[in-house]
């Protein structure tokens, strides 16, 4: 069980990349391996690309008293990670440390993306997010807001200037997972916002997303929430 959520404010991250190998990936290859066979069986269009993992994280505080995690990442294949995941999160000495977009409406809405049939996460919904790679890395550096911007481009047509960030991130976390939450505030109204994306998915070969939906109170959080975001919405939203 990865236990309860911890919600907390930082002004910053500092996040180092460390080339070390990480275990469990070594120690179950064999079984990792059939797993991905199996995947791919099914989903025929994943990749097994490189992510980079937390092997190491903590709050902490700056020189003027101001809060901010620290912490390493490791670089491991997709299919390792993702095997990581399905085999219920065993001890393995990491953690899924991810930037967010928390994408909101100038009426007060979120907008959460449902995963492509083609995806990993199929059905799910995620604010704009991923797990980082090896683009992300800067001078040794794990540059999670700049993987935020990059993820929220991606998966939605939306560009960086074309929404106001909040400064420093939300954490969500816990045993398995860091989800670094930085708000994105749109100057259209949710349904206007929704409509853009769909525009831009449907002029995609093979979109990310499937579609948008759009989250104004705690009551439309469903069970297809992804857990991190569904916490931080429940923090932010009225019921």
């Amino acid at each position: 069980m990865s236990g309860p959520e911890e919600i907390v404010e930082v002004h910053s991250v500092d996040c180092v990349f460390e080339g070390i190998a990480w275990a469990f990936a070594r120690d179950r290859a064999s079984d990792i391996e059939t797993h991905w066979r199996d995947l791919v069986r099914s989903k025929p269009s994943l990749f097994n690309g490189r992510v980079l993992l937390q092997h190491r994280g903590a709050l902490d505080t700056d020189a003027d008293g101001r809060g901010v995690f620290r912490g390493a990442y490791l670089e491991a294949e997709f299919k390792a990670f993702i095997a990581w995941r399905d085999f219920g999160f065993p001890a393995a000495g990491v953690r899924n440390g991810f930037g967010m977009a928390a994408l909101s409406s100038s009426d007060g809405a979120f907008l959460v993306g449902e995963m492509a049939p083609h995806t990993a996460n199929a059905g799910r919904l995620y604010f704009p997010s991923g797990t980082p790679d090896p683009s992300d890395i800067r001078d040794g550096n794990v540059d999670l807001d700049g993987s935020v911007r990059r993820e929220l481009a991606e998966e939605t047509g939306i560009g960086p200037g074309e929404v106001a960030f909040d400064d420093g991130f939300t954490l969500v976390m816990d045993s398995r997972r860091v989800g670094f939450m930085k708000r994105a505030r749109s100057p259209e109204p949710a349904e206007a916002l929704a409509a853009r994306i769909h525009a831009f998915l449907a002029s995609e070969d093979k979109p990310e997303l499937a579609r948008m939906h759009i989250i104004r109170r705690v009551a439309d959080i469903g069970p297809s929430v992804q857990s991190s975001c569904a916490a931080y919405l429940r923090a932010v939203l009225t019921p």
